[in-house]
């Protein structure tokens, strides 16, 4: 399901960059490094699909790319430990900007209730509603990855070691690993709610309205 929605949100995206990357000029800076990917990264006041579609792609660019050198990282870095720390809260903020990013995508599409009155146009809440059902099934994988992350950075040895310069990403580590951030939580009532109003849609005919 995270392919299907990648493979729609990069068809997407590769119109734009061409335009994008067409009118720049030689001088442009190289994005290259996780840590340029992320400054891409942007949220508006009010979001469009295609918005969320090309804040996914920089995220996604960012989790595969490597790592700048630690002069040019987010935070001070004056060991490795620190550089180590530093790394594993990265990667757990990626991954839950992923989430948050298909979660403002899907209830673009999403539906919370379905009302008699909507069976003349139920086909095309039904496409919309599939469409929310995989962005939301889409961040089962990145929590779990998330998760992983936030693990490893909360390991003993970094104990007293706290990178106050990303001191957000600090705080969600703790939220994640003391169960306070529970994305299959909310996830699984999500589409349990979303799963209703599918069967209600389905369940409509001429005669209910």
């Amino acid at each position: 399901m995270k392919r299907n929605v990648s493979s729609i949100i990069y068809r997407f995206l590769a119109v734009i960059l061409v335009g994008l990357f067409a009118s720049q000029n030689a001088q442009a800076y190289m994005v290259k490094y996780k840590e340029d990917y992320y400054k891409l990264y942007h949220v508006h006041y009010q979001q469009y699909p295609d918005d969320c579609m090309e804040n996914i792609y920089w995220l996604e660019q960012a989790v595969k790319a490597d790592f700048a050198n630690p002069y040019y990282a987010m935070a001070k870095i004056e060991n490795e430990l620190q550089w180590e720390k530093y790394r594993d809260l990265f990667m757990m903020h990626l991954n839950l900007k992923l989430i948050e990013q298909h979660l403002r995508l899907g209830r673009i599409y999403d539906k919370k209730v379905a009302y008699f009155y909507d069976a003349p146009w139920k086909d095309e809440y039904q496409r919309n509603l599939e469409k929310a059902k995989a962005c939301y099934e889409a961040c089962y994988y990145y929590w779990e990855e998330a998760k992983l992350w936030a693990e490893k950075a909360n390991v003993s040895k970094f104990n007293f070691l706290w990178l106050t310069d990303v001191q957000y990403w600090e705080d969600e580590k703790e939220r994640v690993t003391t169960g306070e951030l529970d994305y299959r939580k909310i996830l699984d009532r999500e589409l349990s709610r979303l799963q209703k109003v599918l069967d209600d849609l389905i369940a409509m005919n001429e005669k209910n309205y």
